[in-house]
């Protein structure tokens, strides 16, 4: 079943029921501009490649109990169909080959020894994500980067 990505119950991503063969997009669902960065892959996904889920989906530790969330709030993690996972800028190159509407950017990704240079970028970008997107989606301090811990995850849920 698809799921909302924002208040507007029109904007909807494909989740992995609606897409079980699919590569999983897992993101911070409490992010507007994470939210608005899945909307557009989704836009861009015409062959139906990509499922999506957010870090907060109570799914996440039975389904991948080795991205904790402290991991999953450091980055977004792309779960190929072989269960391989790509966090961050490892997950933008992957897309990279996956979306044709990013094959412009895979030279650029894929140059040799690069890998550190766009995880450093990555990492600069995801770590003010919530001041670019004009500050925490949440009242209650769930959404904020670090918390809650991955080991008090289940005692808020």
């Amino acid at each position: 079943m698809s799921h909302a990505i924002s208040n507007d119950p029109i904007l909807t991503l494909p989740s992995i029921a609606d897409r079980p063969g699919a590569d999983v997009v897992i993101y911070d669902g409490n992010c507007s501009f994470c939210r608005s960065q899945v909307a557009r892959l989704a836009a861009w996904d015409g062959g139906g490649r990509l499922a999506f889920l957010s870090a907060h989906d109570p799914m996440i530790p039975q389904r991948y109990a080795d991205l904790s969330f402290d991991k999953l709030m450091a980055q977004m993690y792309v779960v190929d169909r072989r269960g391989r996972r790509h966090g961050g800028a490892a997950a933008l190159r992957y897309l990279s080959r996956r979306l044709p509407r990013l094959w412009i950017l895979a030279p650029l990704l894929h140059i040799p020894f690069s890998l550190p240079l766009w995880q450093w970028m990555y990492r600069q970008v995801a770590e003010r994500r919530y001041r670019l997107a004009g500050g925490p989606a949440c009242a209650d301090g769930t959404c904020r980067i670090g918390a809650p811990r991955s080991d008090e995850r289940g005692a808020s849920q």
